[in-house]
């Protein structure tokens, strides 16, 4: 064959073997909540206590993805996905917290993995994605050392029964979350409000991660892939005034190093155990614990949705907390003297301010400090005031964009040397948007949450030609 006979190279603008998929988490999605022989978690118990979710929302019914998962599926190959993060219901497979497993529960997870990989989608499996066996949470929850101990026994019965399929694995979703939401502000579950226990719980989480690790390499065949997921923030000072510099330093620490540093160096930053000093004389760490955190993983998945902007408080001019976590309570531990404003630009329904720059940011900065270390976007979307119009089409131009300058920043960060290797939007559905209930839309196909319904958005279908030709629209 000639030279001139050879096919032309297809042009894409993302690297070769680029994985494109989407993300969801099981409470948010499931619904079955009492079915199978599932348990309540934190999420139920907190979804149900008066005041803790907008309009009494809870996720008993969610987008009744149990019943439903093989239309979901079949979305999903309609869009063109190569791969699906989901997670796993604790509670749905080990109802007690410990002991043996629940065969029921882990036969709904068999269903989900054979119809993905019968639809040619790869599973990408996270196992705690916030919904804490309630029964482990009346044991001290993640403020009790042997919770990490727990999960460790959690994924090992997972991966047992998934790890034949399942290739590849991430043992916490955003642990920032779970510690200072959950433990801070008190604006996610379980409710608590003690930034001594939100330090406490951040380390047993993190515990929790390098057992899981440990036990998820027992079981999984040599190349099944593992990893973490951050939610790490684009921390900007408003100006380059020392102080605020000081208060982008002290919030990086908070919300950066204190998980990079022990996951991927075996130790936690001299400045954050001085900064927080007065709140916890970290007690909670034991001897060998940071050799357990810092296990080897093979990749790390990165979440994002918009910057961080700090400056040193002002005591002439105090101004309200803009943290847009939806409480009055800061969820930072030993954050006195720092404001925390918003961005300019743009907002999501959500009020966060749309910033694609801070993406590329955080993986440049990872690219730097974590060299050859593969990345991944597990999770990056908008949410928006999307509607179905009278012809049923919902148009979320908005959306669109946002994806675009995202997806964007993502090309460009991988043309300077970023080994960042996949994509997954969120989020496939709408779906229970957590302390915000139902009234946040954060998906690409939307759910008439009435009649169950599901509509791709305008959104959807762009995505779905991105995909297909690995190219963004100029």
């Amino acid at each position: 064959m000639s030279v001139e006979a050879l096919p032309a190279p297809v042009r894409t603008d993302f690297p070769a073997g680029f994985v494109w998929g989407a993300a969801t988490a099981a409470y948010q999605i499931e619904g079955a909540v009492a079915e199978g022989g599932r348990t309540p978690s934190i999420w139920d118990t907190f979804s149900h206590t008066p005041g803790k979710v907008r309009n009494g929302d809870t996720g008993d019914i969610a987008v009744d993805h149990y019943h439903r998962y093989r239309e979901d599926v079949a979305l999903m190959a309609e869009l063109g996905l190569g791969a699906y993060r989901f997670s796993l219901a604790w509670p749905r497979i080990q109802p007690a917290g410990s002991g043996p497993a629940n065969e029921t529960g882990l036969d709904f997870y068999d269903r989900l993995v054979d119809e993905l990989l019968a639809h040619g989608i790869t599973p990408v499996a996270t196992l705690y994605h916030w919904d804490l066996p309630q029964v482990l949470e009346d044991r001290g929850g993640w403020l009790n050392r042997d919770t990490a101990y727990r999960f460790a026994e959690y994924a090992s019965l997972a991966a047992r029964r998934l790890g034949d399929r399942i290739g590849s694995w991430t043992t916490l979703n955003e642990p920032w979350c779970s510690a200072f939401l959950g433990y801070g502000s008190g604006v996610h579950a379980p409710g608590r409000t003690d930034p001594a226990e939100a330090l406490t719980a951040h380390h047993h989480l993190l515990l929790a991660h390098g057992l899981g690790v440990g036990a998820l390499r027992a079981e999984l065949p040599a190349d099944a892939q593992v990893s973490l997921t951050l939610n790490l923030a684009a921390v900007r000072p408003l100006t380059q005034d020392p102080a605020d510099l000081d208060a982008a330093r002290r919030v990086d620490g908070l919300a950066n190093r204190i998980f990079l540093d022990p996951v991927f160096h075996g130790s936690y930053p001299a400045d954050v155990l001085t900064d927080t000093a007065g709140v916890s004389d970290w007690s909670f760490v034991h001897d060998g614990d940071l050799a357990e955190i810092s296990r080897p993983i093979d990749s790390l998945g990165l979440n994002y949705y918009t910057p961080t902007v700090v400056a040193a408080d002002d005591p002439e001019h105090p101004a309200p907390r803009q943290d847009g976590h939806g409480g009055e309570l800061s969820p930072w531990p030993a954050d006195t003297g720092i404001r925390f404003l918003p961005a300019e630009g743009s907002r999501t329904a959500m009020g966060w301010p749309v910033d694609a720059d801070g993406l590329y940011e955080l993986l440049t900065r990872l690219r730097d400090e974590l060299p050859g270390l593969p990345l991944l976007i597990t999770e990056n979307g908008a949410a928006y005031d999307d509607y179905s119009d009278p012809s049923g089409a919902v148009h979320d131009p908005e959306r669109v964009a946002y994806l675009h300058g995202h997806l964007d920043a993502v090309r460009r960060a991988a043309a300077d040397g970023v080994p960042v290797r996949g994509y997954f939007l969120w989020s496939l559905l709408d779906n229970f948007e957590w302390s915000f209930g139902y009234g946040k839309r954060f998906g690409v196909v939307h759910v008439d949450f009435a009649s169950q319904r599901r509509t791709p958005k305008d959104s959807a279908r762009w995505y779905a030609e991105v995909i297909r030709t690995g190219r963004l629209p100029r």
